[in-house]
Formats: structure tokens, sequence, C-alpha cells
């Protein structure tokens, strides 16, 4: 599994502010529940739950929050690259910069876990990063994360 299958470049943020990772989370959640026509409190509510149980700051500015729902029928991914970094109490303790909302369905089978293992692999390679975080537009930044030679 590619990153390229469950994300597409308009799902592609550029220089997305925020004032603190709920206030990120919900809006984040609001775009991805219009795209897939599902209702933005339910993502919402999902998103922020998982966040409770333990941060989804994976570590070297990158968050990885990441819900189940219901009625999805295959993964779905939403990337920012925020304009300032925020605290996201990340394994860490850095801010985050780098945010990839990913939304799994319910039903558990190896593809859910193979999009959230993709991702990870991806946003922890270094070149990566650099390549993400240097982008200059929403084009170059696409490229950075779907043709990472980390798949």
């Amino acid at each position: 599994m590619n990153i390229s299958d469950f994300l597409s470049q308009a799902d592609v943020k550029l220089d997305v502010r925020a004032d603190d990772k709920i206030r990120l989370l919900r809006q984040l959640s609001t775009h991805a529940a219009a795209e897939l026509g599902l209702n933005a409190d339910e993502v919402s509510t999902e998103i922020v739950k998982r966040e409770e149980l333990g941060s989804t700051g994976v570590g070297n500015g990158v968050g990885l929050p990441h819900a189940r729902l219901r009625g999805l029928k295959w993964p779905f991914g939403l990337f920012a690259r925020l304009r300032h970094a925020i605290d996201f109490k990340a394994i860490d303790d850095q801010p985050v910069d780098l945010v990839f909302l990913l939304l799994l369905p319910d039903a558990s089978d190896g593809a859910q876990l193979n999009a959230l293992a993709c991702v990870a692999r991806v946003l922890r390679d270094p070149e990566t990063l650099q390549r993400i975080r240097g982008a200059g537009d929403r084009d170059a930044l696409f490229r950075a994360i779907t043709n990472s030679g980390a798949r």
C-alpha cells in the first residue's frame, strides 16, 4: 500500500493555522468529514477520543491522529503542514508542525493496519521530512509525501 492510495492532492494543506491541538483536530476532522460525506461531529469525536488515550505525536514534529469510523469503506488521509508548530504532547516533547489525519474503516483487516504503518514509515524518514518541510507549494508537498522511498 502507498500513501497515494488514500491521500489525494486536494487533501494536502499548506500553512494551516491552529492555536492548539484540539482545535486543529476539530478543523481537520471537519474537512475530512466534508470530503467523505460524514457527520463532522462524529469524526471529530472519534479523533479526539483516540487522542485522549495517548498523544499521536510520534516525534520529530509529526502528529498522526487516527480513528476507526463506522461506514467508511477505505482508509482516508488528510495531510497538513502547519504555519507554526503547536504543542501536541508528543513522545519527544517537541512541538508538531506536520499532521497526517488518518481515518480507517471500523472493520478490522490488514489494509487498515497497512495504511497506518505506511504513513508512520514515510513520516519517520529524515530525508522525506526535509523534503516535506522544504516544499514550496501543494504540488511539491504532495510529491514529497507520496514519492518517498520509504514505503
